[in-house]
């Protein structure tokens, strides 16, 4: 995936919505792991669409939720190996449909929060200078602060043994787990007195 021009992802999308014209869309109720995800002012992230919620919601589909989760990738990423502004933001939803063993993108969307946990990680000794732009290093550090403030949903993916071989590699365990912060896969014992 290399950038895509705002004008290509917003027909990227609008494509998407016209074929799969019911997808996206809520059906009788909202879905909890979605809740709110309609409140968020995406059209106010650069280079994000307002129809984020759509293919939120079009991950649910079984006819459209792999082809809607390339989009939203798609829509998430300023770069192939830069997350976007927006990903912060749509992380708490995506974490929250990953643990439905039943989501018809599963496996995609497991890939790209393993994807997303390794680029966004901290910084190794040697790496300081790796990020294009400030704005870049700082989108990921609103990242790696949206991976651990839903750190029980990360480590309950980074722990699921029932997830069948190769649909979340060892690499990609071991980047939630540090996201979540317990990098050896136990949990974080709280301090005394707290």
């Amino acid at each position: 995936m290399c950038t895509m021009s705002g004008a290509a992802e917003a027909a990227m999308v609008a494509g998407f919505l016209a074929e799969y014209p019911r997808a996206g869309r809520p059906g009788t109720g909202e879905h909890p792991a979605l809740r709110g995800c309609d409140e968020v002012p995406w059209a106010d992230f650069p280079g994000c669409t307002p129809e984020v919620p759509a293919l939120l919601y079009a991950l649910l589909d079984p006819a459209a939720g792999h082809e809607a989760q390339r989009v939203l990738e798609h829509v998430l990423m300023s770069h192939m190996s830069l997350l976007g502004p927006a990903t912060p933001a749509a992380l708490p939803f995506l974490l929250g449909l990953a643990a439905e063993p039943e989501l018809p993108a599963r496996e995609p969307l497991l890939g790209f929060l393993s994807f997303a946990a390794e680029l966004c990680r901290p910084v190794r000794p040697g790496e300081e200078g790796f990020w294009a732009t400030e704005e870049d290093s700082k989108a990921h550090e609103r990242c790696r602060a949206a991976f651990a403030a839903h750190a029980h949903l990360v480590r309950a993916l980074a722990d699921d043994e029932s997830l069948p071989d190769g649909l979340l590699d060892a690499d990609g365990r071991a980047a939630l787990r540090l996201l979540a912060g317990a990098p050896d896969g136990s949990v974080p014992v709280p301090a005394q007195g707290s």
